[in-house]
């Protein structure tokens, strides 16, 4: 198993794994259609996807969270 201290980083790889399959997968569809050939060119923009989600839901994780923070109001009994 992976170490606790690694979580952050494991929960950034799955959610921009499995968002930015989806996100291109559902913009591949919407602009060219179910045509033949979709899984290369999907497969090859969720390369590209993950590439950029990755990175990017690492450097704002830190943001959200304290945005989260401020938003949930905590109990104060």
């Amino acid at each position: 198993m992976i170490d606790q201290k690694y979580q952050g980083v494991l929960f950034a790889f799955i959610m921009a794994f499995l968002m930015s399959g989806i996100m291109s997968l559902s913009i591949n569809i919407l602009n060219v259609g179910l045509v033949e050939g979709l899984v290369s060119i999907w497969l090859r923009t969720w390369v590209f996807a993950f590439l950029v989600a990755f990175p990017v839901v690492l450097i704002i994780s830190p943001t959200v969270k304290a945005l989260m923070n401020i938003l949930i109001k905590g109990d104060n009994k």
